[in-house]
């Protein structure tokens, strides 16, 4: 059994950790938003007074990542033995492929800006890379975080249920809302204060057949 006061840090480490995930995202999103105001980079070209705004949010994003695999670790870790195995398997992939594709996204983006030559193709690239994968992955993640909270009451259920509005927004107009992508740090905030504040209940046990 994991000790005592390793599973009492676990729910302050999560909170910490996606208090800063939160903040480092929404940071690199207002940051390209203020380089390209349409959000379409398909289309727009990156003036040259406003290319310092990329280049801060592409440095960001790696850093959010990092915070990000530490806040569903340690949001995994506090859960434990009681998870639904099945849930838990979804949670971790949605996890890692949102992290792969945001730096996927972040590279292509990157190239594109040191290119002499930007090509239409690399900035479609980036741009579908973030808003169609990655957010979707952002919304599955939102959707089984807050399956596995109301489930093992880990979480209050109107968390819940905002996570599952969240979550919805992202998979339905996550590419075609602007400002939609800050959404996911906002729930990941919200959610980060509250653990801060309260901690995270003890998981109900769940019994397997058989």
């Amino acid at each position: 059994m994991e000790p005592k006061d390793e599973r009492l840090r676990t729910p302050r480490a999560a909170g910490v950790a996606g208090a800063v995930f939160a903040l480092l995202l929404a940071a690199a999103i207002v940051l390209m938003r203020i380089a390209i105001p349409s959000g379409n980079a398909a289309g727009s070209v990156v003036e040259p007074d406003h290319r310092w705004a990329v280049r801060v949010a592409l440095e960001i994003l790696p850093f959010a990542g990092i915070f990000f695999l530490w806040f569903m670790g340690a949001l995994r870790s506090h859960v434990g033995d009681a998870e639904d195995r099945f849930i838990a398997t979804v949670f971790l992939g949605s996890g890692l492929v949102f992290v792969a594709t945001v730096f996927g996204a972040g590279a292509a983006a990157g190239a594109v800006l040191n290119a002499t030559q930007p090509s239409g193709f690399g900035r479609h690239f980036a741009y579908t890379l973030m808003t169609t994968y990655a957010l979707r992955m952002a919304a599955v993640f939102v959707f089984t975080t807050s399956t596995i909270g109301q489930r093992l009451g880990v979480l209050p259920r109107p968390l819940a249920l905002l996570g599952y509005f969240a979550g919805l927004v992202l998979l339905v107009f996550g590419s075609s809302l602007p400002w939609s992508e800050l959404v996911f740090p906002a729930w990941a905030l919200v959610v980060s204060v509250h653990i801060l504040r309260t901690g995270l209940r003890e998981p109900r046990p769940v019994r397997h057949p058989g």
